[in-house]
This record gives C-alpha cells, structure tokens and sequence, in this order.
C-alpha cells in the first residue's frame, strides 16, 4: 500500500502548493493525513467539486503552479463545466491534478468489483468520462504503485499540456490513518438518536426524502428494526446536495401533503442556492443534521460547525427557523413546525461518528422508489 505520509512528502517536492476538493471514503485515510499536515490556507475542503476547480483555477492564476484537487468518481459530474469551459487547453489552459477515488471500480480483466447501486454505472463510465474530457488519466493501486513517479508524470504533464490529468485510485491504495477525533461534540446526541426522536414525532402518513450516506442508512435501520417498513422514505443514496431539492419537487406536486427533507450539513452546503426554492415550499419541513462533518466518507470537517444555518436558511426564505440539541427541543419544534403553514427549517447539532455495525439498504432504489410513489398516492 502507497504510504500515506509518503505521498505529503511527494506533493512537498513537487512543489504542489495547495489542495483541495471534496472527501471520499476510498481517499479518507490520504485526505485526513492532508488535513492533519496542511495549513488552512493551503487545504480547503470544498463545498462541491466544481468549487474545487475555481480554487485550483484561481491558485494557478495567482501562483504559476498546478494544484491538487481530491474527490470521488461521481463528483466529475459538477466539474464538467468549470473543466470544459475555463480549464480546458482551448480556453484558459489551467493545469491541475486531479486525484479521484474510484467507488465501482473495473478490473484489469474487465469485471467490476462489487459496490453500492450509486457508484456502479459511475465505475463502469468513470474511464470513458475522462476519455471525452480529454483528461489524461494513470490508474493506481496499492500494490505496484510508485506514488512519487506517478505524481511526478502527472504534474510535468498538466505543466505541458496545460491543462487537467487524473490520478485514479483504486480501492486499498492508501495506507489507514486516523483522523483525530474532535472531544468538543461528545456531549451531543448521536445522528441516529435525533432520526429516531424525529421518527418517534412525526405521524405515520409523512413522507421523508433523506440524504445521502450515514443518514438515510440509520433511517433505514430504524424502520427496519421497528418493522414499520420502508415505504415512507426516499433515500437519495447518490446526488450529494440534491434531496432538499426533491423534496421540493414533491412538496410544489403535492402542496396538500407535508413533505419533510432529512439533510446533512455538508449536503446542505453542496448546492446550497437550492434552499431559496425550498424555501418557498409552505408544505415543506427542511431538517438539517449538523455534526460539522463528512461523517460517511471520513469525518473531513465541514463548514456547518462554523456557521449560523439558521440564519442562511432564514435568509433563504424560511418562515420559521430553529435550532435544538436535545430531545426535548426536536420534539417540541417538529410538533410546532408540522402544525404551521409556512416553511420550515429545523437545524439539529449532534456529534460525529455512528456505530461500527450500521448496515446497508437491502432493498434496491428501484424498490424503494415504487413503493414511495405508491405511498405517496
């Protein structure tokens, strides 16, 4: 496996002077080990990838030197225009090194490894997607891998072309390395604690579109283990930043009915431009999880420990905006909030981390789709 230790000393001689991007959970380890190694203006943790791009379009600009930009497969979706459009050789020729962890990855031989329904139509088009970029693209791995040799061809050759190149990284590439854990949050609730409070809440003919990730599994669990099935819940197992959106979509199709949307904080940043539609869905409850972190692919921190959302999503348009810390608040705010005519936007703080035996959705998104829109009528 490609040290993790060893490849900050790469990006150090190679004079690779910032990095940023999106986390993912097969670059975890090497993305914590940038956060613990990297100043704060040297690494930025990007709201979406495209983002990501403008900073590294930016660090160009001001610097002459490439940067390092980090994010899953499925993120090459939201950098297609900054790409296409300003970093491209045909337009401004900005280098950058792209590093992208390959969730649904294929094999020498052609097979693809097993993998959430999400990342297998991205791993099997993640080659053929840099192939129409015109990105040139080496593929990694934790055996043969000369990760300095490989950041070394790659920088000289965004230099050259001026213009993006990829790393693309396969599963176990990088050595494991524990990102420390903040001791500040442990008085708070777990996620899955404040979902099961919020289920315990709402009545049973209340639709929930959850994000993507840790949330929606712990939904899953919950209604799995209180066998009340699954049909109430959408689960937006792909598209990070996207569900309060849907949940939009069905709250304007369905004005009659009370649609709540169950968020993350690094979703709610990720499209955050979204929330001034949202906002005018009077049937629309927007429950945000703020834990301050990308729990499902690391615990990278976010910016939502930092910032006031309920003021952003005050200043979106929510009428009614609330935070709680305990049960008792989720409680009395929900009932509050269901009750009125108006958006809602409710902002729950609770610790990072979940339980090491949470499992997966064993039902397919087709499955589940069907039977919500049964449910929803």
């Amino acid at each position: 496996m490609v040290e993790t230790n060893e490849f900050i000393a790469s990006l150090e001689k190679l004079d690779i002077r910032f990095i940023t991007g999106v986390p993912d959970s097969l670059l975890k380890d090497v993305c914590a080990c940038i956060t613990e190694h990297f100043s704060a203006e040297r690494h930025i943790i990007a709201t979406n990838e495209g983002s990501a791009v403008g900073l590294a379009i930016g660090h160009y600009l001001a610097t002459g030197r490439p940067a390092l930009v980090y994010m899953q497969n499925s993120g090459l979706g939201n950098v297609i225009n900054p790409v296409t459009s300003l970093a491209d050789p045909l337009v401004y020729a900005i280098p950058m090194v792209f590093m992208i962890g390959w969730r649904g990855e294929i094999t020498d031989e052609g097979a693809q490894i097993h993998d959430e329904p999400q990342h297998v139509k991205q791993g099997r088009i993640t080659i053929s997607q840099l192939d129409v970029l015109e990105i040139p693209c080496v593929v990694v791995d934790g055996e043969s891998t000369d990760i300095h040799a490989v950041l070394e061809k790659l920088t000289k050759a965004a230099i050259e072309r001026s213009g993006p190149v990829a790393m693309l990284v396969r599963k176990q590439t990088f050595t494991p390395f524990k990102f420390p854990k903040s001791l500040d949050d442990q008085v708070l609730m777990s996620r899955e604690t404040a979902i099961s409070t919020i289920l315990k809440v709402l009545p049973d003919n209340i639709p929930i579109v959850s994000t993507t990730g840790m949330a929606s599994r712990e939904l899953f669990e919950l209604r799995k283990a209180a066998g009340n099935g699954h049909h109430r819940d959408f689960l937006t197992v792909g598209g990070m930043g996207h569900a309060s959106q849907i949940a939009a979509g069905i709250a304007l199709a369905k004005p009659e009915k009370k649609i709540v949307c169950l968020d993350g904080d690094g979703a709610f940043l990720m499209h955050m431009g979204g929330l001034v539609i949202s906002a005018e869905c009077k049937n629309l409850l927007h429950i945000v999880l703020n834990n301050g972190a990308y729990d499902s692919v690391g615990g990278q921190p976010t910016k939502g420990a930092l910032l006031d959302l309920t003021k952003i999503a005050s200043d979106c348009g929510y009428a009614i905006v609330a935070q709680a810390v305990d049960k008792e608040e989720i409680r009395a705010n929900i009932q509050a909030m269901l009750s009125a005519g108006c958006s809602t936007y409710l902002e729950i703080k609770c610790c990072r981390g979940a339980r090491s035996n949470l499992g997966r959705p064993d039902r397919t998104p087709v499955e589940n789709k069907l039977d919500f829109m049964n449910f929803l009528g």
